[in-house]
């Protein structure tokens, strides 16, 4: 038994006229009453009375009619999905993504992503520091991550999506905070909080390095695995830390951030993917972002 058998049957039957049935399948009414008569034999059962004036259902039709429209709208259904989850409308695509930083870039996306595509099922995991969520994009074990530049990893593709800058996160009574800006080289003698070491944190390997150009490595007397926690720390009077500017939305009491003196050390953040992803889906959350995060003016090429 064939597809077009069936739909041919559920023309006959909703139409009761061999020759309107033929102009609703595009097709001569020869070819069509053969297939009827294809059908029947291999069912062993007559489906229509017909004469030369009219065409109804025999009981063998009448029963056979409802499960048919059963079958061809699944079928239906089942296309339907197929092509959908092709388009990226329907699947799953996994996230990674720190916090804080990502405290408005990551919501824009989702909300967009929901907007166009209902269907499909965001998966986000926290805390996956940028290194660390560069690494899994790469393993395959995340679809998508929210990364920071340089982009090194050998077959990950890679959008910028924002600019941020380093700045300095001060105890609001320590007397660096009556400055405008602090020059990195005071802060040599300070304790610092920051994200544990070999994290895969790009802003703990970025405040080392700017320390370090300024003479000096940084005291690490605390660590903490999100920037609400170090914020939190420093407004407690433990220590000083470098942080970005995407972060600066966390305001508490005892807590403030003030400019690094000098040319400013910048970090470009952007989502991170395997070009050989065969996921619609992740297709259809990286078109959703070109419009959602588009790369700043200054970073297009």
């Amino acid at each position: 038994m064939e597809l077009r058998h069936l739909n041919a049957f559920l023309a006959v039957a909703e139409e009761l006229h061999f020759g309107r049935a033929a102009k609703r399948l595009q097709m001569a009414q020869p070819p069509l009453s053969q297939q009827i008569r294809q059908l029947e034999r291999e069912l062993g059962v007559q489906l229509f009375h017909r004469n030369t004036r009219s065409v109804r259902l025999t009981s063998a039709g009448e029963s056979f009619l409802d499960p048919v429209r059963t079958v061809l709208d699944d079928l239906d259904t089942a296309v339907r999905a197929a092509r959908s989850a092709g388009k990226g409308e329907y699947g799953r695509v996994t996230i990674g993504f720190a916090g804080a930083s990502s405290h408005e870039t990551l919501p824009r996306l989702t909300r967009a992503v929901r907007a166009a595509h209902p269907g499909l099922e965001l998966v986000m995991t926290g805390q996956t520091y940028a290194n660390t969520a560069l690494s899994r994009v790469a393993d395959g074990s995340l679809d998508l991550g929210f990364v920071r530049l340089p982009v090194t990893r050998p077959g990950v593709a890679h959008r910028v999506i924002d600019q941020e800058e380093l700045v300095c996160a001060l105890p609001s009574d320590h007397p660096l905070a009556r400055r405008v800006s602090v020059p990195l080289d005071v802060l040599a003698g300070e304790p610092f909080v920051s994200f544990p070491a070999n994290s895969g944190s790009t802003v703990r390997d970025t405040m080392t390095e700017a320390c370090e150009s300024a003479g000096f490595t940084p005291r690490v007397v605390q660590e903490a695995p999100d920037s609400y926690t170090i914020l939190a720390l420093v407004a407690a009077g433990v220590g000083v830390t470098l942080t970005v500017t995407s972060v600066q939305h966390i305001q508490q009491n005892g807590l403030v951030y003030r400019r690094i003196a000098g040319p400013p050390i910048r970090l470009s953040a952007a989502l991170a993917w395997r070009p050989d992803n065969p996921s619609a889906a992740l297709r259809a959350v990286l078109a959703v972002a070109e419009e959602a995060l588009p790369t700043p003016t200054h970073h297009r090429g």
